[in-house]
């Protein structure tokens, strides 16, 4: 259920806001709804990644991966493809980790009552 709200909010933030919407859009599902630390962080990482992942590709593919490869080059990487899960994952840790910032605040207001 977290995993699928996460990736609702995300993936409609994802053409509008900017791009640190997700570490909210992760954060506050997880606040409400989370379970545990592990369950919280992978779906805020999966979620991400895999709509960062399909919004990448719809924004490359339609120029033929023209921007994508230039900037692969620029930063020495074989493909563009390779940039496009560099991206993903760095997009995913901040999906996690704001997603398991969400779950411990919500444990640690849970102990004090």
């Amino acid at each position: 259920m977290l995993f699928f709200i996460i990736l609702i909010l995300t993936f409609g933030s994802g053409y509008f806001l900017p791009w640190w919407v997700i570490a909210i859009a992760s954060f506050l599902p997880a606040l409400f709804i989370g379970k545990t630390a592990a369950k919280s962080f992978w779906s805020g990482f999966a979620a991400v990644f895999i709509v960062w992942t399909i919004l990448a590709l719809f924004k490359t593919i339609p120029n033929d991966n023209i921007l994508a490869k230039h900037v692969a080059t620029l930063f020495q990487l074989p493909n563009w493809i390779l940039l496009l899960l560099i991206t993903a994952l760095i997009g995913g840790i901040v999906g996690g980790m704001s997603a398991l910032s969400g779950v411990l605040l919500k444990k640690a207001f849970n102990r004090e009552q």
